[in-house]
């Protein structure tokens, strides 16, 4: 049986992205050519083909995205992986509102695919703790969320 693919955020995925959550991004690294993977945690689907997230400015992947635009955010949503694929720009370089130097990057979706395999389904879905002050981490992920929200 072939894997779902479609053109857009089925709703389940629409709604996961509605606030902060761990995904994986792959993009194209600006020297080495290969596939370069990070995890990051400031995702919000704007709509059902536009996605945003927030990253530090000076990252790789801003240079990664200069030098080739292509980029894959994996999902773990909906008891299924997904890959969403599309063309990333830097929207916004310095982000109002959040005390960071974060830039704001905007996916344009092509293509959302079920990667998950055959015969299986997600039972639990990753989680992660903030292991600096969570009174400060609250502050930061709200200020930065609100601002993607607004964007």
């Amino acid at each position: 049986m072939p894997n779902q693919v479609e053109p857009k955020l089925i709703k389940p995925l629409f709604d996961a992205l509605q606030k902060e959550r761990f995904v994986l991004l792959a993009t194209v690294d600006h020297e080495s050519g290969g596939p370069s993977v990070n995890a990051i945690s400031w995702v919000f689907a704007k709509d059902d083909q536009t996605i945003y997230f927030a990253i530090d400015n000076r990252s790789r992947i801003i240079q990664n995205l200069n030098s080739n635009n292509r980029a894959i955010i994996n999902v773990i949503a909906n008891e299924s992986t997904y890959s969403i694929s599309g063309k990333a720009t830097v929207k916004v370089e310095k982000m109002d509102g959040v005390p960071l130097k974060l830039a704001l990057v905007e996916v344009s979706i092509e293509e959302v695919r079920d990667v998950m395999f055959y015969g299986s389904k997600i039972v639990t879905e990753p989680g992660y703790d903030k292991t600096y002050d969570k009174d400060a981490a609250a502050r930061l992920d709200k200020q930065v969320m609100d601002a993607m929200k607004k964007a």
